[in-house]
């Protein structure tokens, strides 16, 4: 069952367990930058303007096109 847990995804998506970790933890430091850009921004609003944003635009069809790679090989006939 706890092999299950941790496996169970990375296999619907046609990964292994460590490529899987690689893609969220890179994609966890995309965002994590981009929210601490948000932050100083907030504080700061002259400094990092567009950075969050233009992080999740450009971050969205990569993701988006994993997302649908993933779908198309959990739906394709064995």
């Amino acid at each position: 069952m706890l092999k299950s847990f941790f496996l169970s995804h990375p296999r619907a998506c046609g990964e292994s367990y460590a490529a899987h970790a690689r893609v969220a933890l890179g994609v966890s430091a995309t965002l994590f930058g981009a929210a601490f850009a948000a932050l100083v921004h907030a504080v700061a609003p002259p400094l990092f303007k567009t950075t969050a944003s233009r992080t999740v635009i450009r971050l969205y069809p990569v993701m988006a096109a994993r997302n649908a790679q993933a779908r198309d090989e959990a739906t394709a006939p064995d």
